[in-house]
């Protein structure tokens, strides 16, 4: 096990590596099609030329490859590798602000979104799966079928502004009349937007939202494995030698039908915090997600590659851990 971790620690180098290239790459590309991102702070100002090199050095902007169309920018790129592998320095946004720290003033909203979301997937997803998976042709086996395609097949997008809209002004608005209601559900839960006051509760219906397609598959994903195992010679077998019928579905069937479960929920880690852009956005959370998105529009690079380099790292780490997990679920899987 040891030595497997470490290869796939080294696999981690490449992946980083290309990553932050392909990111550098496309930043420098927004650049110099669309210009020197420091020209734009002035408005409709214009400054004397000591002032914008100045400027353009202090943030960064100043190679001049970025002038020249096309330009892979390797030098560029070199200096920041260095500055982030030898001081840990992601550069500055335009106001001067630190990347790492924008980051450690965003990362706690998203971790708590993405918790939520994870939460609801796998308890919610899972139960549902099983229910329908052990009643097949049911009403509930069809009561999910259903409701998951429907959430598969609406946009995130889509889904949040309906979310927002209906339960968040509309019924949030009738519940926020209600003397009865508790502050904390009536301006927190069903608040249309994110709420410092209420971190945690505000985040609730952002955090189903967000969640909601990736439950749907676990859903779908758990019924069809479990439908597969219930008919296995191994839970014929328990059943034969008299076990219960609890044990024979909590231990033998479920633990088995998880494995496929396990791994789209370590996949999904990636694709809920790339959904926390969408999210964020919408429900105007102060997250990544939200920083990601208004560094881009304003041709922020740092904040850009700095960001989506460490989500990469978090994507890779999560994986890893999925593929250790699986020898948890099976004893039979081993690695060399």
């Amino acid at each position: 096990m040891g030595r497997y971790v470490l290869r796939r620690l080294l696999q981690f180098i490449p992946t980083v590596l290309g990553t932050m290239f392909l990111l550098h790459y496309l930043t420098s590309l927004a650049v110099q099609f669309s210009g020197n991102p420091v020209r734009a702070l002035f408005g409709d100002r214009t400054p004397p030329e000591s002032v914008l090199n100045a400027m353009k050095e202090r943030l960064g902007y100043d190679d001049p490859c970025l002038d020249q169309r096309g330009n892979w920018c390797i030098k560029m790129f070199g200096n920041r590798l260095e500055d982030i592998f030898l001081h840990f320095d992601f550069g500055v946004n335009l106001r001067f602000r630190s990347v790492t720290d924008l980051v450690a003033d965003a990362i706690p909203y998203t971790l708590k979104l993405v918790v939520i979301a994870i939460l609801f997937e796998v308890v919610v997803g899972i139960i549902a799966g099983v229910l329908a998976g052990l009643r097949s042709g049911s009403f509930t086996d069809y009561l999910v079928k259903i409701s998951t395609v429907f959430m598969i097949s609406v946009p995130i997008f889509v889904l949040g502004v309906l979310v927002r809209e209906f339960i968040g002004v509309k019924f949030g608005n009738v519940v926020r009349d209600q003397d009865w209601v508790p502050d904390v559900i009536a301006e927190g839960v069903f608040s249309p937007v994110f709420k410092p006051d209420y971190p945690w509760a505000s985040l609730v219906v952002p955090g189903l939202v967000l969640g909601a397609t990736a439950l749907a598959t676990t859903a779908r994903l758990t019924r069809t494995s479990i439908m597969e195992n219930i008919r296995a010679d191994f839970v014929r077998t328990a059943k034969a030698k008299g076990l219960k019928n609890k044990r024979v579905i909590g231990v033998h069937t479920l633990r088995n039908s998880l494995i496929p479960v396990v791994t789209l929920i370590g996949v999904d880690i990636g694709g809920l915090l790339g959904g926390a852009v969408v999210t964020e956005t919408i429900f105007n959370v102060p997250g990544i997600g939200r920083l990601v998105t208004q560094a881009a529009r304003t041709g922020e690079s740092s904040v850009v590659v700095g960001v989506v380099t460490m989500l990469a790292l978090v994507f890779l780490v999560a994986n890893l851990l999925v593929d250790i997990l699986y020898a948890v679920l099976d004893p039979r899987i081993r690695y060399e």
